[in-house]
């Protein structure tokens, strides 16, 4: 099959070519028109879902370019204005409309006679999104919205000084990673000094949207609201079980790779006790690594990696580059944390993040991108609705693109030990990731199944929590006070809650994947691309089969793939 990078604006057939999302005033006729239309043929049903799809594009694209502009500027108020704009005058408004059509959707004699198995999963998520639906909940959603993105603009104004030197806490990040163990400490508490700050306005900010959310379960007639969320992020295919399944396998199969690997950090930095300032350094006499120095580096280096693996990749990078989707480096003002925002129009996605020059950064790049590669292979479909996948195969998306990718990171790295590190780097992070992914999991099922809990509740089981899955190998004492606070750097628990579990999911997919892409590159990277090229359109234990994986987080499972790494790690000393 062929694949092009050179994608353009959907053209506008409904809409006029030059039209703008201003007022409601200008949307509401063409969400009058699409309720009011009849739909008497199979044809005029296939005829009004494309209207209706080019509608949803332009909305969520103009929703999308507000997000990026003000999360690239928080201290813009204008460009905050209009972020909130639409969500409090707009997106209401949308809702009700979105529901009638959904019902309208539903009812037709018509819709039976579309390609059932093309329009499956979005018409289950129609039915779904029906049975949430409460008129009740629109303004609470409203609030959620504005509200969400008071994380990033607390976030955003968090800088610390290092010898005499302002930098922001992703910046300041890097000094931990320097052989020199007193500065690495120094900068630790100036960093998590900083963060308790703000603790007061955070556990504020994160108790308000704890009752609202809670609200909007009860009114839609759930227990709680992680239930009312994982119907609403549409998991059909695993349970809460299944999450705490997980959990008890990361401890289980993961926590001893964990351990080992601290282990040998401490011997290899010569140390009694391992720090939390320790965990990223490197002895004395090995410079950290450097792979870039500025954002254009690190994109000129990130198109180069993509083209060896398939050039089609390195083009769509090169496409955002043309059009200006790339905001990267890390500046005050700007909200922290790093993402992929598909353009439903345009196709090409946005980049965002805060490279501050570590080998991190690349592994944020690479991960982006390959969340890039998905918006432009699952572009092409004909609904707008099609292109929106689940999390739990988006994730495999970018963190196969993390694993696939380390063989030609040596264009980062002139130097063949600091390439050897770099992959070990990454490796390590593979395993350790699952304990933070159990730990943030967990506590989000106790915080939405004891929405009322005191602030001293909070403290105490998120402590509980973090403690059940942190290592043995690293020496805590005395930071308790920080630690307590600790799941407040964790952008997810505010903006977009309950969505977590998805990394550890796509995690155990993506070193599938890569046990595939051991055995033979060009038919992993084929089950990839085929994938991801199906959008949301099959469910998600189809997707996985596409790829070429089983959709399976069982501890036997985990510990079959825990294996793999383990052995490439080895393998790599």
């Amino acid at each position: 099959m062929h694949y092009s990078a050179d994608i353009h604006k959907l053209p506008r057939h409904y809409l006029p070519a030059d039209f703008e999302v201003t007022t409601w005033n200008v949307l509401e006729p063409y969400f009058k028109e699409l309720l009011e239309r009849p739909i008497n043929s199979t044809s005029d049903m296939e005829q009004w879902l494309q209207d209706m799809s080019e509608l949803e594009a332009v909305i969520s694209e103009d929703a999308c370019w507000r997000q990026i502009k003000m999360t690239c500027d928080t201290e813009n108020k204008s460009l905050e204005e209009a972020f909130v704009f639409f969500v409090t005058e707009i997106q209401p408004r949308i809702q009700p409309y979105a529901d009638l059509l959904n019902r309208k959707l539903v009812d037709n004699p018509f819709t039976k006679e579309l390609d059932q198995k093309e329009y499956f999963t979005y018409l289950r998520g129609v039915k779904k999104s029906i049975d949430l639906f409460r008129e009740e909940n629109i303004p609470i959603q409203s609030e959620l919205g504005v509200l969400q993105q008071q994380f990033g603009v607390i976030s955003g104004k968090m800088t610390v000084s290092v010898n005499g030197q302002e930098y922001t806490l992703q910046q300041a990040a890097k000094f931990l990673e320097n052989p020199d163990r007193n500065l690495r400490e120094q900068v630790y508490h100036a960093i998590q000094t900083r963060r308790l700050e703000d603790k007061d306005p955070l556990n504020e900010l994160f108790s308000t949207l704890v009752q609202k959310r809670d609200k909007l379960a009860k009114n839609a007639g759930f227990s709680n609201y992680r239930d009312y969320k994982f119907k609403e992020l549409g998991r059909f295919d695993y349970t809460k079980e299944d999450c705490f399944q997980f959990h008890e396998a990361v401890k289980l199969h993961v926590l001893p790779l964990v351990n080992a690997i601290n282990k040998k950090k401490k011997e290899k930095l010569g140390l009694d006790s391992l720090r939390p300032w320790d965990t990223e350094a490197e002895p004395a006499g090995i410079t950290p690594l450097s792979p870039f120095k500025s954002g254009k580096e690190l994109l000129d280096k990130s198109v180069a990696v993509f083209e060896k693996l398939r050039p089609f990749f390195a083009d769509c990078l090169r496409k955002m580059e043309e059009l200006k989707h790339f905001d990267l480096e890390s500046r005050k003002g700007k909200a922290p944390g790093g993402y992929n925002c598909p353009l439903a129009e345009s196709g090409a996605p946005f980049i965002f993040m805060n490279a501050a020059g570590q080998m991190h950064d690349v592994t944020t790049m690479v991960h982006e991108g390959g969340h890039a590669i998905h918006s432009f292979l699952a572009h092409p479909l004909r609904l707008s609705a099609f292109k929106e996948y689940p999390m739990e195969i988006a994730e495999v998306a970018s963190m196969s693109m993390e694993l696939f990718s380390m063989d030609a990171w040596d264009v980062f790295f002139d130097n063949k030990e600091d390439l050897l590190r770099a992959k070990e780097h990454q490796l390590e992070r593979v395993i350790t990731i699952f304990p933070w992914i159990a730990t943030i999991d967990k506590f989000q099922h106790w915080v939405y199944e004891n929405p009322n809990h005191t602030l001293e509740e909070r403290a105490e089981k998120w402590l509980e929590i973090l403690k059940e899955f942190s290592s043995d190998e690293i020496d805590f004492s005395g930071l308790e006070n920080y630690r307590i606070y600790g799941w407040q750097r964790q952008l997810h628990l505010f903006e977009v809650p309950l969505y977590y579990i998805e990394y550890g999911i796509a995690q155990l997919g993506a070193i599938g994947l890569w046990m595939q892409f051991r055995e033979n590159k060009e038919a992993a990277l084929d089950n990839y691309m085929k994938a991801l090229s199906l959008g949301g359109t099959r469910t998600l234990p189809e997707l996985y089969q596409a790829a070429g994986l089983v959709f399976n987080f069982s501890p036997d499972h985990i510990q079959k793939l825990m294996q793999f790494v383990k052995k490439e790690l080895q393998e790599l000393r």
